[in-house]
This record gives C-alpha cells, sequence and structure tokens, in this order.
C-alpha cells in the first residue's frame, strides 16, 4: 500500500467544476481538496501546475480475451488494462459471456477467475445473455443481488450465434429494469444481415468493403426502434452500444424527447473516421472491419450534436483488438482468416490506449466540446448509468482516488510499436494529437509516470455495482 500524496496546483477538472487546488491522496480515497493543503513531510509531493487534474477514465465497452467463433481478442486482461492505464482509464467494465455450457453465474464467476490476477486497474463486468429461461432470470436476480453485476448485454445480431429473440429480450428488459439495472442492447437487424452477406458471397464480393455494404445503417435504425418499443413496454431503461449512425440516433432522440429513459454511447472511430476507408478492394481495410462498419461524414455531424446535446451520454471504445498479422505473439486466426471471405473477419478494432487523447484533440481542441462535457463522457456519466458513482467517475472527498494528470500543451504522435496493447496496429498510425496523460494514480498509488509502468498485475480489484444513477 502506497502512502498518502499531495498534488499541488492542478486545474482540476470535473463533469461540472473547473478550479485550481491541491488534492490530497490518502487510504485510497480522496481525502482532501483545498488551496495550500498542509501535510506533512511524510507525504509526497507532486506539482501539477499547468496540467489537468482529471477524474480516472471509465471505459464501460471493453473486450479483453473475448472468444469470437474460433479465435480470441489478442488482448489479455493484463495487456489490455496496463494499455487503458497508460490511456488515462482506471476502471474498465468487461463481458462475461454466457454459453451453451454454462450458466449466467457460471460465466461471470469464470472471467472473473481470469482477470483477477492479471488486471492493472479496477473492473467490473457485464453479462452477455444468450437465452433466457426461468434458470437464467433466476441466476440473473442473484447475480444482481449478490455479485454486484447491474448490467446484461443481449444482441439483435448474429444468429445462432449470440442473437436473442424480442421475446427473450424483453423479458431481460422487464425484470433488470424492475431491480434497478439496464439492459444493453447490440441494435442491428442479424437475419437481414446474414441474407445480405450471403447474396454477397455468391455474387463473388469477398473482400473487407462488403462487411460495411452489408451492414446498411437502415438496418441499426430499425433494430434501435425495435429495441426502444421493448423498453417501452417493459417500462424499463435501455442503453444501446456503439451507436454510429443517424439512422439510430433519430429514433433514441424521439425517444428520449417522449421521455423514454433511453441512454447510448458511440465510439471514437465513428467520430475520427468515416465510410471512404472502404473505397479500396485492399485486404489493409479488414482494420476498419468492425460492428456496426463505419459511417458517413453525415453520420458524423448528426453523432457530434447529439454528444452536445446529451442525446449521447457516453464515449466507450468497444476496444476488441484482432491482430492483422498471422501469428502475431502467438495470436492465430485473427484478421487474416477472412482474407478470401469478408464474413470470417473477426468483427473490432483496438482503441482503448488513444480514447482519451484522441477525444480532447478533436473534441475540446476543436471546439466540439467543453472540457467539462469532454469528463462528462468519459468518465463520470458511465459511472452513474453503471453503477459505479460516486466511487468512480469524478474528483471528491471520499471517492477513490483514481486521478490523471494530463497535458493539454504537449503533442504526441502515436505508432502502435509505442502502445500497449498486443494489437499490431493502431487506427491512429502516425497520426499527430495534442494532449498527453503525464501520471495516472489508481485508489492512490502512482501507476503510470510518463513512459514508466509503475503498476502490477493483479492489483486491480472487482467492483460490485449498484442501481442506475443517472436519472
Amino acid at each position: 500500500m502506497s502512502g498518502a500524496t499531495v498534488i499541488r496546483g492542478g486545474r482540476v477538472i470535473t463533469a461540472t467544476d473547473d478550479y485550481v487546488a491541491d488534492v490530497l491522496l490518502d487510504g485510497g480515497v480522496v481525502r482532501a481538496i483545498g488551496t495550500a493543503l498542509e501535510v506533512g513531510p511524510e507525504v509526497a509531493r507532486v506539482d501539477a501546475a499547468g496540467l489537468y487534474v482529471l477524474p480516472g477514465g471509465v471505459d464501460t465497452h471493453v473486450h479483453m480475451e473475448n472468444v469470437i467463433g474460433p479465435t480470441i481478442t489478442c488482448d489479455t486482461f493484463a495487456s489490455g488494462t496496463k494499455a487503458a492505464a497508460f490511456g488515462g482509464t482506471t476502471t474498465v467494465v468487461d463481458f462475461a459471456l454466457q454459453t451453451e455450457q454454462d450458466s449466467v453465474l457460471g460465466a461471470l464467476a469464470r472471467a472473473q477467475r481470469s482477470a483477477e490476477a492479471q488486471v492493472n486497474i479496477d473492473y467490473s463486468l457485464h453479462c452477455i445473455v444468450t437465452r433466457v429461461d426461468a434458470q437464467v432470470l433466476a441466476d440473473v436476480r442473484h447475480a444482481m443481488r449478490h455479485e454486484g453485476v447491474t448490467s446484461f448485454k443481449m444482441f439483435m445480431a448474429y444468429p445462432g450465434v449470440m442473437m436473442a429473440d424480442d421475446a427473450a429480450i424483453f423479458q431481460m428488459l422487464r425484470q433488470v429494469g424492475a431491480d434497478g439495472g439496464m439492459v444493453a442492447l447490440h441494435a442491428e437487424n442479424g437475419t437481414v444481415i446474414d441474407l445480405l452477406i450471403q447474396e454477397a458471397l455468391e455474387a463473388g464480393h469477398t473482400s473487407p468493403r462488403y462487411h460495411a455494404l452489408t451492414r446498411p445503417a437502415i438496418l441499426e435504425g430499425e433494430a434501435t426502434h425495435r429495441g426502444i418499443r421493448l423498453a417501452e413496454l417493459a417500462q424499463a431503461p435501455i442503453y444501446f452500444v456503439h451507436v454510429s449512425s443517424n439512422q439510430a440516433l433519430k429514433h433514441i432522440v424521439q425517444a428520449r424527447d417522449e421521455g423514454i429513459p433511453v441512454f447510448a454511447e458511440t465510439c471514437p472511430h465513428y467520430l475520427l473516421f468515416d465510410d471512404s476507408v472502404y473505397s479500396t478492394d485492399d485486404f489493409e481495410i479488414a482494420k476498419y472491419v468492425m460492428t456496426p462498419p463505419l459511417r458517413t461524414p453525415d453520420d458524423q455531424k448528426h453523432l457530434w450534436r447529439a454528444l452536445r446535446y446529451d442525446d449521447l451520454q457516453v464515449i466507450a471504445t468497444d476496444h476488441c483488438p484482432f491482430c492483422m498479422k498471422e501469428g502475431h505473439l502467438g495470436y492465430r486466426l485473427q484478421k487474416q482468416r477472412g482474407k478470401d471471405d469478408f464474413s470470417l473477419i473477426p468483427n473490432g478494432a483496438p482503441g482503448i490506449e488513444t480514447r482519451m487523447v484522441s477525444l480532447f484533440d478533436i473534441g475540446v481542441m476543436q471546439g466540439r466540446l467543453s472540457l467539462n462535457r469532454f469528463v462528462q463522457l468519459t468518465s463520470t456519466t458511465p459511472a452513474k448509468l453503471f453503477g459505479l458513482f460516486p466511487k468512480k467517475g469524478t474528483i471528491a472527498v471520499g471517492s477513490d482516488a483514481d486521478v490523471v494528470l494530463f497535458d493539454p500543451t504537449a503533442t504526441q504522435t502515436i505508432h502502435a510499436h509505442e502502445l500497449h496493447s498486443n494489437c499490431d496496429y493502431t487506427l491512429l498510425e502516425g497520426r499527430s494529437l495534442r494532449g498527453k496523460v503525464e501520471k495516472v494514480f489508481l485508489r492512490g498509488e502512482l501507476i503510470v509516470d510518463g513512459p514508466t509502468w509503475r503498476g502490477r498485475e493483479g492489483m486491480g480489484r472487482f467492483v460490485p455495482r449498484g442501481e442506475v444513477r443517472a436519472f
């Protein structure tokens, strides 16, 4: 256990505040905030003049060691959470996958066993529910009451693998909502998408760009609308993951205007890139094969508007990394698996280490987001929505001492080989970004010190979560 630390003279930014102060970290929590705090000689001192003092980022959508068909995401809990830390994120919420072989509770126990010896930062879990029956509903209730897991993900895509039917989704919405939790939905019309994929392959279209062409935005919009109406009938809140298009967004905006508790996230890649990357048959564009695919510049415009006006509440990464080079670090059946069939390319991209700095650059520095809104989207609201606040997501007396010192004047150029993920590429290769994470504290302990890693595997803790707090 580390001793106390006082952070001197930094500019403290929360979702609501912006002031210069000293912040005392002691016993794993923020002990005091004030001007010229008096501390003893045993207290470590960190000069934060000219730096932002931010609450540690909260990323509520990541995939470590996520088995997808015959392959697995290339970040372990160790590598992925170390990358998160260097990017200024101190809490992640990953996914435990219910399979045919085990229950909801079995899935959670399996994920925790894998995570607990490896995690470098604090974490929690959603559970992906793929089937619903009386036993599953009983397990879900037990998980919410006794395991600190209050959110569950369901898929409207990937038939025969993870897709749940509308009745199953409705049952989950009704029970989880009544018990104070949240169902998160992956909204795409999976059966129509599968038909479009089959037709494309039969026509000889095998290149990665057909991934985007067979997952049109209108099918994201249709599924989003359907999910909202199921939630309305169930009288339950609902959360949509990785919203990419105005086709989906317009239904979310309408529902929120009607007073329905609908919440949603987007991801940095939908703000940084558009569908122009799919204009070639070159296999290199497999790095942009994620679900949903990248959309149009007009969709981007609507996403930014929604972020400003709170129709989107969270920016998460959907960090789901697969290597471009087959065999990198021993990983097999990665992106190259789909060399001759785009439908076999594992869907997903890395992004956990670059979330905060890329959003600072394209959001704050370009005048699209205020500093307070930046913190709100990347830390405070995700913590509130998923039952982590005020332990996580803010700098306040009594909150966990998860603190990031951020230099807004620094510039860095992003290269995959300098990042800490196991993935062999970054979508931001060679891009110059303004802003840099300088130091990161987890529960008061310094884990990132410039380029130096001071954390250790297994120091992260599982964080039991409470009820939804955002409305």
